[in-house]
């Protein structure tokens, strides 16, 4: 489940905004590519439960407060 994924809400980009991150430096911290943080936020790209977790710990949230299915 990979690819994109119809009933998964995303709320990446407004709180890496909020918490006044760049897609790099969030890429950064996640150890993963700034593409495919702009892929999670386009949503071209499901992540896997530890990027989610790696991003939620970054952003001080919860995966919940990132994704949420509709």
């Amino acid at each position: 489940m990979g690819k994109h994924h119809k009933k998964l809400l995303n709320n990446l980009e407004a709180l890496r905004k909020s918490a006044d991150l760049t897609q790099q430096e969030l890429s950064e911290s996640a150890e993963v590519s700034r593409k495919s943080i702009n892929a999670i936020e386009n949503g071209i790209y499901v992540p896997s439960t530890v990027l989610a977790l790696k991003i939620a710990k970054t952003l001080k949230c919860s995966v919940e407060d990132l994704f949420q299915l509709s």
